[in-house]
This record gives structure tokens, sequence and C-alpha cells, in this order.
């Protein structure tokens, strides 16, 4: 695993909008002017740790459905019904991501993961590609991330009226990605729309969602975490109500951090986990992650129990922390990657690097393209 910095593609701001990455000059979210090599072999080794991490999540959902150990994750009780029904009925997942802690040489460790809604999509399984083709078409890219969600939606056996992809209005990054779903679940031969989440109602009579017309909601797809619509004034129809969610109900048990210590309890000494508990006993260097938190929001590290990194910014902690041994995320050059590894079903499909100048991924960090040979 090597970073290597290249020439960037003269002409690479408009590729990138042609393909729909409109937002990449964010922050220069999307950073060409670098690249990480890796091998064949350091590429198989991510892809059977991923799959190996998801069917242990899978036993992890399993012991907490059985167990009801659905408090010390934050959820609600008015959800642990239906979360169970969603579990024993298996409903089906589209995707998610791991975030993985990788040198090249020793065994990836997982930090988290974004079982529920995972976004840096279209530039994972289009924009990198179109740059490997341009940059380095003698090489690979771990990436079957489009086909796979084409094939994925196949497999889900949907009701025949169109699948509504929802996301919050005015959030370009999320419009960009779900307007991207919506383009797959087309390819796989399903009627597919975008819709403004705010846009979305409540039929009482009918127990369904509805859109803006009064046409019910038969499938819907919400890039918006399950922990925030538990919490939405609206939320309290969701056990009831007749329309299919994709993301499933179980999986809000995978996107809470408080998956880390169970899996930790089921899994100890594990290669590919850190240890990870609900209490910060008897850690000297840790994480303190709270439950619910995105893009390094509120997030505290510690080595030898001295305080390197505090976010106290965010608003999240309010459910709760767990604490993670910290993991050694390497620095190239002054930035720290972290290697996003895709799932689509239950199958690994291709993976993202993502990159900070601390060891924490914020809404700062920068996406950075990768190849193998």
């Amino acid at each position: 695993m090597e970073r290597l910095e290249i020439p960037v593609r003269p002409d690479f701001a408009a590729k990138l909008e042609a393909v729909g990455l409109s937002f990449h000059s964010w922050e220069n979210y999307w950073k060409e002017d670098a690249c990480y090599r890796f091998s064949a072999e350091q590429i198989d080794e991510i892809e059977s740790v991923t799959e190996e991490l998801h069917r242990m999540c899978l036993l992890a959902v399993e012991h907490v459905v059985k167990t009801r150990d659905f408090a010390r994750l934050g959820i609600p009780e008015v959800f642990w019904e239906a979360i169970t029904s969603s579990w024993q009925r298996r409903e089906p997942s589209l995707y998610g991501r791991f975030d993985l802690a990788y040198d090249g040489v020793n065994p990836p460790k997982m930090l988290e993961y974004n079982a529920d809604t995972p976004t840096s999509l279209l530039e994972s399984a289009v924009a990198q590609w179109y740059w490997l083709e341009d940059c380095f078409p003698q090489a690979d890219q771990f990436n079957s991330l489009h086909e796979r969600l084409v094939a994925r939606w196949r497999e889900l056996d949907l009701p025949a009226q169109p699948v509504h992809i929802a996301s919050i209005a005015d959030n370009e990054e999320d419009w960009v990605c779900t307007h991207y779903l919506v383009d797959t679940a087309l390819q796989a031969g399903f009627a597919a729309e975008h819709i403004d989440l705010e846009d979305i109602g409540w039929n009482s009579a009918a127990r369904a969602f509805v859109d803006i017309e009064d046409k019910q909601i038969a499938t819907l797809f919400k890039l918006y975490p399950w922990e925030w619509m538990m919490r939405e004034s609206f939320g309290e129809n969701i056990p009831g109500s007749s329309t299919r969610f994709i993301e499933p109900l179980w999986k809000s048990l995978l996107a809470c951090k408080g998956i880390l210590p169970i899996l930790w309890a089921l899994f100890p000494d594990h290669p590919n986990l850190l240890p990870a508990y609900f209490s910060s006993e008897g850690l000297t260097s840790y994480v303190k992650k709270p439950l619910f938190s995105r893009e390094g929001a509120n997030v505290e590290l510690y080595r030898d129990g001295k305080q390197l990194h505090a976010d106290a910014d965010g608003p999240y902690g309010a459910e709760g922390y767990v604490y993670q041994g910290l993991a050694e995320i390497p620095c190239f050059a002054g930035k720290y990657p972290v290697i996003g590894a895709w799932v689509v079903g239950d199958e690994a499909a291709g993976i993202c690097v993502r990159e900070d100048t601390t060891p924490v991924t914020t809404n700062q960090s920068n996406f950075v393209p990768h190849y193998f040979e």
C-alpha cells in the first residue's frame, strides 16, 4: 500500500461534473494529485475481511434481537418489536460501508460499519473508475459497485409500484447520492423516482406513507438515518406502516456504534476487531465515540491517558458513548487514510479511500482514488 503523487488530468473538473459529481471542489473534496496503490494480495485480504466482518455483524444482530439488548444501543422501545420482526423476516439490505484501518502490512481493523446511510457512492462506483481508465488503464481497481447495485435491486423482489428514493431537500451531496441510486434502480428495470424527504406524508386511513400527490409509497429508500427517523414526530407511524423500507429497520442496530462492544464480546481478540466496551475502565489508549455520530463529530482520542484529539462542536453524545481501542492509522505525507470497504447485499463490492490531516475522518476529508496491480 503506497500513496503516490501524480499529475491531475487537465480536464478533471469537467469529467467529474459530466458523471454528476457536482461537489468535487468543496474543500478540495476530490483529490487526484495523489492516489493509493495496492497489491492484488492486499485487495484480496480487504475483500475477505470485509465479508467476514459483515458475517459477524449479522450474528451480532441475531444476538441483540435474541437477548433484546436494544436499550444499550439507544433504540426507543416503541421500535423493538418492529426491529425484531424486520430481522425475523430477513428483510433484505441494499448496501453498506465498513471503515477500516489498514496499512497494507497488519490485518485490517474495523473502525465502524456505516450500515444505514453511507454516501461517497457515486465517486466510488463511477468517478474513480473513469479516473482509472484515464490514468492507469493497464491497472485494475477493486470496484464492482455499479454492477452489484444494479444486480442487487433485481434480487430485492420489490412490488410493482415505483421505488421512491428520498433525501433531504437542499443537501447537494445527498441529492447526488440518491439520484445515482435512482439510476441504478432504473437500470435494474424498476420504476424509480427521487423525492424530498420533506414531501413525504402520512395517510392514516391507509396506514401508509404517501408522496405529495397522496399516492402510497410502497418502497422507500431513505438517505436519512434511522436514529433520526425514530425521533421524528412521524416516527411512531413507521412500525405499523405498509411501506417497505430500504435499508430495513434491523440495519439500525448496525448503524449504532454500540454494536462494537457487542462484536468484541462475541468475538474476543478477533484479528480484525479492536477492543470495545461501554465503559473506558481499564483503557488508556482509546477512542471515545458517541453511539450515534457522523463525520467525526464529538469523537475524542486518547493515547496513554493523554487526550490527542477532541471535537466538542457536534450535536452527538446524548444517547451515550462507546470506548474503542485506539487504531494505528498509517500516516502518508501527513495524511491519514481510512479504507471504505463497500458491501452490496452480503458481498464485498469495492473500496474507496478517504484521507484527513488527523486520524479522525471528518467532513473535511478528501476522497482519493486507488488502483491495484
